[in-house]
């Protein structure tokens, strides 16, 4: 008897809505790598892509515990000189909630070429509406 590696037409995937109303935004950010990369399942192998599609509703709703809406920073740089930018998440989730679990996401999730085709299957919106409906996707209590 071998050992199983699965391969990528093989593998079923599903589409899972999860509602991140008052969840830490941690906690739901790790789930969520766990599910984008298939390490749920027991098919799951490390070079290929077993993960399902997750979609990520009320991410304005997500919850940061402490003073993390103030102490903590969205930093980033554009190459040029005096290009530093940072804002506080307080601010970051009021422009724009759906960043603040992508990049929490991306941070957890493998750095090569198989890591971003995990994040092109993550969906987040700000709001309760979604346009995969026709997908049937799940609800996923975490």
């Amino acid at each position: 008897m071998g050992t199983y590696s699965a391969k990528n037409d093989e593998v079923e995937r599903r589409w899972l809505v999860i509602d991140a109303t008052d969840k830490p935004l941690g906690r739901l950010a790790s789930r969520i790598a766990i599910l984008l990369q298939g390490k749920n399942k027991p098919v799951y192998t490390a070079h290929c892509d077993t993960g399902d599609f997750v979609v990520v509703v009320n991410a304005e709703k997500v919850k940061l515990t402490g003073r993390k809406r103030d102490n903590k920073f969205y930093q980033h740089h554009s190459q040029q000189p005096g290009g530093y930018k940072e804002e506080s998440y307080r601010i970051l989730l009021a422009r724009k909630p759906e960043l603040a679990i992508e990049k929490a996401v991306k941070g957890m999730l493998p750095k090569s070429s198989l890591g971003r085709k995990f994040q092109s299957k993550l969906k987040v919106y700000a709001g309760p509406l979604h346009p995969h409906t026709a997908q049937k996707p799940v609800t996923l209590e975490i």
